[in-house]
């Protein structure tokens, strides 16, 4: 999520989300409008395990839900409470980022004053859901950094700490790696950041998110280290002397956006994936760096937008319910010639969002296809909830993802109906936004291999890679 004031990023407040306990039951291949469901599981605050991968690809790391590292202690309902109000605040950050930016509101350089008075989040709700295992440095340190295809600026806590919050991990200090190298004002990874200012001829960075969060300190190169024992030198990164916001347990933020200084424009990656497990599940999965997608994946394209280069674009262009396309305009769904509106695909937002418009005619294909179940009443930002308490199975409508091409990518229940207590209550888990920008959240990703193949803009889907 990592965008600089006013440009408000985004990873941070990763967020709010829930245990995708439902498990699916294979009904007959004949029925394309329901499916089966499984309601014996309750949900669960797992205990961290570890799960190994077969295989390590060119370059790897180790992929964490937030529960592995700290299993929740609340109860299930005050956590889900705490997610969704995450994920408003990382929302939040993503339109306005994307508002600023097509403003063409340019980010004013900050003073080196400015670093002795940043500006103070009051939110303190969490932090994001997915971690990624990162070795920064040499000899290299390990760091839980979250993950974020919705920002650019990779960063992590560094000594000396004017102002840190609480991390797993002890804090980085760049005095003890021989790769540390803080870069110069005159420098084009200074250039390139969109708030900066020259200290002693040090580059300095800003990056605040819409929520209130922030980071400040030096921008230097590092050499960052995968799990597959690769390494690459020369990495411009945050070295954060003040930071403050939705970042608890995790040491910084791993920006993977499409903008030049994320992850993967640094790297050259021609290609990266995720496969994010149930948010409370003990185990883990990887991040992979150019590997090749799965042989059996959904493709759909990867699109452009100019005035945003670092959210990733796809070219969703209807959603499939019950096995019938919902009746909205494909228009509503896509990039307009001013830059608004459009698909993003993001890892840190829980609950896929729609435009107002197309979010109200799937919602009620889907309830006038679930009359058989019992209602309940909302919860926090869902308005279609199910009372499945005394239910042992529950029939639910199909739900898909159709692109341009016509390729569709059918949502396990798992993905679309989720437990939001311990008593039985789930709810559809898409809501509204008032903008025009629509987002597919990590929810609906969970359980499927999504690889980002920036060589041939496409965006692969292949459900159980993880």
């Amino acid at each position: 999520m990592a965008s600089p004031s006013p440009s408000p990023s985004l990873s941070l407040s990763l967020t709010s989300s829930i245990l995708l306990s439902l498990i699916l039951i294979s009904t007959s291949s004949s029925d394309h409008q329901f499916e089966l469901l499984d309601l014996h599981q309750p949900p669960q605050l797992s205990s961290p395990t570890t799960h190994h991968q077969p295989h390590s690809p060119p370059l790897s790391l180790t992929l964490h839900p937030r529960s592995s590292l700290h299993p929740p202690t609340a109860n299930y309902t005050a956590l889900t409470l705490s997610r969704l109000a995450c994920d408003q605040a990382r929302v939040h950050s993503l339109l306005l980022r994307h508002s600023l930016a097509l403003s063409a509101t340019s980010a004013p350089d900050f003073s080196p004053q400015e670093l002795q008075s940043p500006v103070i989040s009051g939110i303190r709700l969490g932090s994001g859901e997915y971690f990624a295992r990162l070795g920064v440095g040499r000899p290299a340190k390990n760091f839980y950094m979250v993950l974020d295809s919705g920002s650019d600026v990779t960063w992590l806590q560094c000594r000396p700490c004017a102002a840190c919050y609480n991390q797993s991990d002890p804090i980085f200090n760049p005095s003890t790696s021989s790769t540390y190298r803080p870069l110069p004002c005159a420098a084009p990874q200074c250039s390139a950041l969109d708030t900066s200012a020259c200290r002693t001829n040090a580059c300095l960075y800003q990056v605040s998110y819409g929520d209130g969060s922030y980071t400040v300190g030096n921008f230097a190169t590092e050499t960052v280290s995968f799990t597959s024992s690769a390494s690459v030198p020369n990495v411009a990164i945050g070295c954060g002397h003040h930071n403050e916001g939705l970042f608890a347990g995790a040491a910084g933020l791993l920006g993977l956006g499409g903008g030049p200084l994320s992850l993967t424009s640094q790297i050259k990656a021609t290609s990266f994936s995720y496969c994010l497990v149930n948010r409370d599940s003990a185990s883990s999965s990887t991040l992979d760096f150019n590997s090749p997608r799965p042989a059996d994946s959904v493709l759909a394209p990867l699109l452009a937008n100019p005035r945003v280069k670092t959210y990733r674009y796809i070219a969703l262009s209807g959603i499939d319910v019950g096995g019938r396309p919902v009746n909205f305009s494909p228009s509503l769904l896509s990039i307009g010639r001013d830059g608004r509106g459009g698909v993003i695909i993001d890892s840190g937002t829980a609950v896929t969002r729609l435009r107002s418009e197309v979010y109200g005619a799937v919602r009620d294909a889907f309830a006038g296809m679930a009359r058989g179940l019992p209602a309940a009443g909302g919860f926090s930002l869902f308005d279609t909830c199910y009372d499945l308490s005394g239910m042992a199975r529950a029939r639910v409508p199909t739900v898909a993802l159709r692109f341009e091409g016509g390729k569709t990518v059918a949502l396990r229940p798992s993905n679309f109906l989720i437990p939001v207590d311990e008593g039985g209550k789930y709810c559809f888990a898409f809501a509204a936004t008032s903008g025009s920008l629509s987002i597919i959240g990590n929810v609906q990703q969970q359980g499927t291999r999504v690889s980002y193949d920036l060589a041939n803009k496409v965006v692969g889907f292949s459900p159980n890679k993880c």
